[in-house]
């Protein structure tokens, strides 16, 4: 860069949970190794239920992608946590302050130039206010996919512009139509917060009040969805630049001892020839749906890892945890009956594990990363959502793509009934098939996931028109 040229600068804040943060730090550098003139600051505030934000923002430096760790509010988050509906919504509410005043500080000692806008998560909407009041533009990181987002749009639509009311739906066997999706989408995969909670909506309308929107997802992987929000001039300009992805080798992982024991244990196993269980920072069981997950893993003959979590006390706002004895929720003598062919963890470094050539499937929660860790590994799943927009992720990937095998894809209804062990085990032979036409998808679209990315390729030349757009929004 000339000594004459001025940086521009863009302000960063994510959702303060650790897979949201360190998907919007990737996303910064991606930026910041696109262009030269782009200095970039990531706010990351810290909930007192999420330790590990704290060790990831120590372990990323970068030249000209700083991380600010703001001060961590316990007794207003205790405070919400006995009173409010929403706490952690109502959380990031109450950080405005604490937002302004840090970026009040960079644009007062920065020498990184002007600021030329906020990169909002989708759950930090209350900052565009901020951004306003310091009159800058405010963009937005989408950390699901397009057809979800036109999911939240239409439904959004639906209630603000033409008066539907969400509840009339509840429990209903009714399929819509969305734009995002080719096939109605029923009611069933909603996300439940649609009806759960008043805000969820309120994220979709502000949305369309910002400059862009930037999507993890590419456009050989979502095409008709991308196309479908572009093609919608009610919606801000969209920039689908995925897969980005949160790399499971960094040193946080790598540092813990649990990581080479993994990677030993899985060396050991011939190629696709484990399927790996994994469920998300928020996935666990009670103990009668652990057995029959035992029983069905048992049954199928095949070699598995899974990591089981440890549900966290139902009176508590937490984490799911470690067993200190995975023995007490597992069939007795199980682990002594599976130990040739199987391996219980507790955490799991889940795109090493993906990456590994032992691995032949992966049965999921259907979170967005996951989602797209599958994708980019070329491993298909067997999903089996368990909250948020998991369940519109599985339908998209079974019925939209046939791209997956379903275990239980409605979580809203029958929520307490319990998924039987032959259904998850004939899930997991069907997913391990060698001869399943799914794993012929996965292989070419893992290729044009890394086509995505590479100069010239959609993704790549995605993230060049939002560098220009940023440029050019500079009042």
């Amino acid at each position: 860069m000339s000594a004459d040229q001025e940086l521009t600068s863009l302000i960063f804040v994510p959702f303060p949970i650790l897979s949201h943060l360190a998907t919007a730090v990737k996303t910064a550098k991606l930026l910041a190794d696109r262009d030269e003139r782009l200095s970039i600051t990531v706010l990351a505030m810290k909930l007192p239920i999420d330790t590990l934000i704290g060790s990831y923002t120590k372990n990323s430096p970068d030249a000209r992608v700083k991380v600010v760790e703001l001060p961590e509010d316990e007794p207003t988050f205790t405070k919400l946590i006995k009173s409010s509906k929403s706490p952690i919504f109502r959380y990031i509410e109450s950080q405005k302050g604490t937002v302004r005043d840090a970026v009040a500080e960079i644009m007062k000692n920065s020498r990184s130039g002007r600021i030329a806008g906020f990169v909002i998560d989708m759950f930090c909407t209350a900052m565009i206010d901020v951004a306003n009041e310091l009159g800058v533009p405010t963009y937005m990181f989408f950390s699901s996919g397009a057809a979800t987002l036109g999911l939240m749009f239409h439904l959004q639509s639906l209630r603000d512009d033409n008066n539907v009311d969400m509840m009339e739906y509840k429990n209903s066997d009714a399929a819509i139509s969305i734009p995002t999706y080719v096939n109605p989408v029923p009611v069933g995969v909603w996300p439940s917060s649609v009806f759960e909670d008043s805000d969820f909506l309120d994220f979709a309308k502000r949305f369309r009040e910002t400059k862009g929107i930037i999507v993890n997802t590419f456009l050989e992987f979502e095409t008709h969805q991308i196309r479908s929000l572009s093609d919608d001039k009610k919606i801000p300009p969209v920039y689908p630049v995925g897969p980005i992805l949160r790399a499971d080798a960094n040193k946080i992982e790598q540092e813990n001892q649990k990581f080479s024991e993994i990677i030993r244990w899985l060396d050991k196993q011939p190629d696709s020839s484990v399927v790996f269980l994994c469920f998300g920072t928020h996935g666990c069981f009670e103990q009668d749906q652990v057995k029959e997950i035992a029983v069905a893993l048992e049954n199928s003959g095949h070699r598995f890892l899974w990591s089981l979590r440890k549900p966290p006390p139902k009176e508590k706002v937490e984490y799911p945890g470690e067993y200190e004895n995975s023995e007490e929720v597992l069939p007795e003598g199980f682990l002594e009956r599976t130990t040739e062919t199987g391996k219980v963890i507790g955490w799991a470094p889940q795109m090493a594990v993906l990456s590994h050539p032992a691995v032949g499937g992966f049965v999921s929660h259907c979170g967005w990363n996951s989602t797209l860790e599958s994708v980019w590994c070329g491993v298909p799943m067997a999903v089996w959502p368990l909250s948020a927009e998991q369940q519109a992720n599985a339908f998209l990937m079974v019925k939209e793509f046939e791209m997956a095998v379903e275990i239980k894809m409605d979580y809203n209804k029958d929520s307490n009934v319990m998924v039987g062990a032959e259904t998850i085990e004939k899930a997991i032979r069907q997913l391990m098939d060698p001869e399943n036409e799914i794993r012929v998808k996965l292989r070419a679209l893992k290729e044009k996931s890394r086509m995505a990315l590479m100069e010239g390729g959609s993704s790549y030349n995605y993230l060049k028109h939002f560098v220009e757009d940023v440029v050019n929004n500079i009042s």
